[in-house]
């Protein structure tokens, strides 16, 4: 009784009965109705050879017998896919001869040191006997170690009580080569759980029976009761136990293996990787062909666009560069962008070899698809260094038009931020584009240079840019000074250090110069929202009602807002208020028609979203900035979705008002600016100068103009995963979004009102595939999500009288809303079972509250326009 590891008996042959299970299902579900198979076989155990210096070193050969595959749960035999077919016709004959081969294992000290079997066996019956061996190893005292088996090299604890031993083993711990990808922001990603736990009881030191139960779980972390489950078990019971073979004698185990069989060699115990391979599959072009009318211009807003958009990227992941060439060489204009889309954000080494051999830099002509490509790069899901590395080189060379110059370095930027999150800073095409733009910023003499590289730094989020920054906030001209401050407010406020702080002092207070309003209102921003001192807050406060009149109530407004929010820094807030009593009234009793407001869009158990709408006008009733976002963020991350900003600036000629103080020589400007899923897109200007102005208003059609439109990889998530039984699991969810946002500013002299509108049309199409594949059987289960919505902003300003009559509309459209789920069962020969739901909801359309100021402001705008409704101009 020396031994550390079970000890079989002499001259016994023990005979076990073995069952594998997988079950697939939706998270929350009870087994019972799952999709998945089993399969069981007696299983004949005997020693062979000990070692005659060590009785804790044994080969032990086990054999599978009378293998059998059925439905893990009851069916009736319509729907039972095994039904009248024998093991043999549905696992082959040579895998079922394979499988049916003995293995031999040597044991010591319990664990397995060394497993025998056939060199060329196929990998998937390989998998299935590695499965049952790693069942055998065991130590017999309590502790923690590294172990390899089936599922690699992992952290395994063992807790051993009396005749009964529990392992467990850490899977996310094991040392493996699958394929594994996550999305960029944790909010778009899938979650994951894993546990794994086998019992054993012993009996007269060896084994009476195995229990062992795996499970997998994977979750949208915005929809966490969307979401599937995967679980194996195993089982292992001995029947008897009967007079067997006598020991060989021999002084090591490489003579036993000799004397039995020559063919048996040493195979490592790890799984090794097999695919099924796919048969009736179509090809690339025969794919595009099938959902090529649902990507069309016009249906971009439709799930259906996102749904192939999805499947296209699936089919292009697997396709070779001259294949994806192929494609894009043959298309027309009209799809081209859309194909550009897809093959962009495959991200696979091919598709961006294809796609930038195709792409010419140098030619301005197809502007369209090098600012698709662009963009699809600026929300890549994992982008790898090789592809920020090409779009340097690009950017270094010829580009013919300006605006993709602009991108391709905005985008730089976003593609450093995402590779440094990922622990990628270090890399050597991360520290050339960092130095590049840094370097580029500083040498920069055109104000539309400065621009372009500061737009870079709002992407990438460096720490070590925010000196420059503070200094182009704090010195440079209006939009430089603007776009400098708007870059600090997206740094996290850890980043923001004391230098930052007074140098927003500094600007919010105009202690060294005059600074425009748009600058101010940021630079307060940022102080408030970057846990603000006592006395910060105070000087905020004793400056409102000093202030010019439009900013005197956007001030107020925001104040209010930090209050009625809740946000964290409103206990400071509220504290300054209450010791400034007496200063109060006067203060904060300002007419004006600026505003800041945020509201809950939805509040959920695991993420919600906020709306907020802010909006600054000139003394003289001319929008100069408004501001929506749409927030979303659960207990640990923010995403920011959607920002849209209008700009304007040097409009008061149109109406003959006065302009602002300290805004005289301000230049004729109107200009939209996006962030979308984190990534500061190119501006879009409607006008710059007076002239171009003119030209303008006096064309207007009040079209709105485009921002972007296209197709989005959201959420990109692979996982793939070995089962302790045998066989090979994955699980993919992809979300795709097709969207199309743009905005207008409209004039009307006549009628001494202006207009903008934000349109943003929405669809999103989510689909996840679990999946287990032995190569006999498939089985797994889909699910899909489907919505679309449209949100519409509009401000409509009445500048006949002041206070000007503003209103500002926030509508949502009814959503439908879709969710559908597929189990399956499919054998080779196309037999297949399949179980379906779906569910279809509407979620009503919403008008967004905004303060009740405005309310009151809507009804007087729109009683005094019934009577005057001819046409804009």
């Amino acid at each position: 009784g020396h031994t550390t590891g079970p000890s079989l008996n002499n001259d016994k042959l023990y005979k076990f009965a073995y069952s594998a299970e997988v079950y697939v299902d939706w998270v929350k579900a009870s087994l019972q109705k799952s999709a998945g198979y089993r399969i069981s076989s007696g299983v004949d155990v005997n020693l062979l050879w000990r070692n005659p210096d060590n009785d804790d070193d044994q080969l032990v050969k086990i054999t599978m017998k009378d293998v059998q595959v059925e439905n893990v749960n009851e069916r009736p035999d319509a729907q039972n896919i095994f039904k009248g077919k024998s093991t043999e016709k549905i696992i082959g004959k040579e895998y079922l001869e394979a499988l049916q081969r003995p293995i031999m294992i040597e044991l010591v000290r319990g664990k397995v040191k060394t497993f025998y079997s056939y060199q060329n066996e196929p990998g998937f019956t390989q998998n299935i006997k590695r499965g049952l061996a790693s069942l055998f190893q065991l130590q017999l005292h309590s502790g923690s170690s590294r172990e390899v088996d089936i599922s690699g090299k992992c952290n395994t604890t063992y807790h051993v009580r009396q005749d009964q031993v529990t392992k467990i083993k850490d899977l996310d711990s094991c040392e493996t080569e699958k394929k594994r990808f996550t999305s960029h922001n944790r909010i778009l990603d899938v979650g994951t759980k894993t546990a794994s736990a086998t019992v054993y009881v012993l009996e007269d030191s060896f084994i009476k029976s195995i229990k062992a139960e795996e499970n997998f779980v994977f979750v949208l972390n915005y929809r966490r009761k969307t979401g599937a489950k995967i679980v194996s078990k195993q089982r292992l019971e001995l029947k008897s136990v009967q007079a067997g073979m006598g020991l060989i004698a021999a002084k090591q185990v490489a003579g036993v293996i000799k004397t039995l069989d020559p063919n048996y060699v040493a195979v490592p115990l790890e799984a090794e990787p097999v695919k099924s391979e796919c048969k009736r599959c179509p090809s690339l072009s025969e794919h595009w062909q099938s959902i090529r009318e649902q990507m069309h211009p016009d249906k971009l807003s439709k799930p259906e666009a996102a749904k192939s958009f999805l499947s296209f990227i699936q089919n292009i992941r697997k396709a070779t560069k001259e294949e994806i060439l192929k494609i894009i060489k043959s298309e027309n204009k009209e799809f081209l962008p859309q194909v550009v889309d897809a093959v962009t954000s495959a991200q696979t080494p091919e598709s961006l070899e294809a796609v930038l051999e195709f792409l010419d830099f140098k030619d301005a002509s197809t502007f369209i698809l090098q600012e698709r490509f662009l963009y699809a790069c600026g929300f890549a899901s994992r982008p790898s260094e090789t592809l920020l590395k090409s779009l340097t080189e690009k950017f270094k060379g010829d580009v013919a038009s300006q605006e993709i110059r602009e991108t391709l370095v905005i985008v730089m930027g976003a593609l450093i931020r995402k590779l440094c999150d990922r622990g990628g800073c270090k890399l050597p095409a991360v520290l050339e584009a960092k130095r590049l733009i840094l370097n580029r910023l500083e040498q920069a003499k055109k104000d539309d240079n400065v621009q372009m590289y500061l737009l870079a730094l709002k992407n990438a989020l460096l720490p070590e840019a925010i000196p420059v920054l503070l200094k182009y906030a704090e010195s440079g001209e209006g939009p430089i000074s603007s776009l400098a401050a708007t870059a600090l407010q997206r740094y996290d406020p850890s980043f923001l250090t004391k230098e930052v702080k007074e140098t927003m002092n500094r600007i919010y207070h105009q202690t060294r110069k005059v600074h425009e309003k748009t600058v101010r209102t940021t630079a307060a921003a940022i102080i408030l929202n970057s846990n603000p001192s006592y006395m910060e807050v105070k000087n905020i406060l004793l400056s409102i009602g000093e202030l010019p009149m439009e900013m005197n109530k956007y001030m107020l407004s925001m104040i209010q807002d930090i209050l009625r929010f809740e946000m964290p820094s409103s206990k400071t807030v509220q504290q300054v208020l209450k010791d400034m009593r007496a200063h109060n009234y006067d203060r904060f009793s300002k007419m004006g028609s600026s505003s800041a407001y945020t509201g809950y869009i939805t509040r959920g158990p695991d993420v919600s979203s906020t709306y907020s709408l802010d909006i600054l006008y000139s003394g003289s009733g001319i929008l100069r900035r408004s501001n929506m976002n749409i927030r979303v963020f659960d207990r640990s991350t923010e995403l920011h979705a959607i920002q849209v900003v209008l700009e304007a600036q040097g409009l008061e000629s149109i109406i003959a008002a006065t302009p602002d103080e300290g805004e005289e020589n301000l230049d004729s400007f109107a200009g939209m600016s996006a962030i979308l899923f984190d990534f500061q897109l190119r501006p879009v200007t409607f006008f710059q100068g007076y002239g171009d102005l003119m030209s303008k208003m006096l064309s207007a059609t009040g079209d709105p103009m485009n921002v972007v439109k296209g197709l989005v990889l959201l959420t990109d998530f692979l996982q793939e995963i070995q089962l302790q039984s045998g066989p090979m699991a994955s699980a993919e969810f992809m979300g795709g979004l097709a969207i199309d946002i743009s905005g207008g500013m409209e004039f009307s002299l006549w009628y001494r009102e202006s207009k903008t509108n934000v349109k943003n049309r929405v669809a999103m199409f989510i689909a996840g595939n679990t999946e287990v594949d032995s190569f006999f059987v498939k089985t797994g289960m889909e699910i899909t999500l489907e919505a679309e919505t449209a949100l519409d902003f509009i401000s409509t300003v009445q500048f006949s009288q002041y206070p000007f009559l503003v209103c500002m509309q926030m509508d949502r459209v009814d959503s439908p809303f879709r969710t559908h789920v597929t189990k399956y069962e499919s054998l080779p020969s196309g037999r297949r079972y399949t179980a379906r739901r779906g569910k279809t909801a509407t979620l009503a359309g919403n008008e967004y509250p905004l303060h009740h100021e405005n309310s009151n402001m809507c009804k007087k705008v729109f009683g005094a326009k019934s009577d005057s409704a001819g046409s804009w101009f």
